[in-house]
């Protein structure tokens, strides 16, 4: 059975891998801030963050499953897409883009606890038949050490490994000595909950090491 991960992510990318699925990548073709605003501007008010990283998933996961269908009608597999945002003291933090924001990020984060809130959708595509989908967002807290000197935070950021992360940290990278304590499923935090990955692909009828 194949797979399509729907995105773009190294870190994504070597998680299947690391569980035993190769899968092919495909880029969604989502502007994530017009979704996101549109369903701000709907409700009248902020989405909270576990709802934020569902819908962007889901959007991110259709976008890709329906192009996959109307120009491979025979392929007959899963479309996985993921989004992931930060949330500490009250604020949701996505990629901080800039050394500046992502040294800002860091001293806050010095000895803080947030929780990384992951979003996940897969779609399971079969020839001539509707696109079935299961969606879930897992969450995992993260503590980062309170020893961290500023000398040291100027050096990850300098390293460029946070600035095109969520939350501005990796725990399975160059940040990982940073962090004292996750508490949840580990692999939310690199990028998708494998575990609840399985569970989704259960509910649509696959078993996880078929995938394999």
């Amino acid at each position: 059975m194949r797979v399509m991960l729907a995105s773009t992510s190294p870190a994504r990318l070597m998680l299947l891998r690391q569980a035993g699925i190769e899968p092919l990548t495909d880029s969604p073709l989502v502007d994530e801030d017009a979704v996101a605003a549109a369903a701000e501007q709907e409700r009248g008010s902020a989405l909270a963050p576990e709802e934020l990283v569902l819908l962007l998933a889901r959007a991110k996961a259709a976008e890709v499953a329906g192009r996959l269908a109307a120009e491979q009608p025979d392929f007959d597999g899963l479309v996985i897409g993921g989004d992931s945002m930060f949330a500490l003291g009250g604020q949701v933090y996505g990629k901080p883009y800039t050394a500046e924001e992502a040294t800002r990020r860091w001293h806050e984060m010095r000895g803080a606890t947030g929780v990384l809130h992951s979003g996940h959708s897969v779609f399971r595509l079969r020839p001539g038949a509707e696109p079935e989908e299961a969606a879930a967002v897992a969450q995992s807290s993260v503590t980062f050490a309170d020893d961290i000197s500023d000398e040291e935070i100027a050096a990850y950021v300098a390293s460029g490994e946070p600035l095109l992360v969520a939350g501005a940290f990796t725990v399975d990278s160059l940040g990982g000595p940073f962090i004292t304590r996750v508490d949840g499923d580990p692999s939310t935090v690199v990028g998708m909950s494998l575990s609840t990955l399985r569970r989704l692909t259960t509910e649509l009828g696959v078993r996880w090491t078929d995938l394999w």
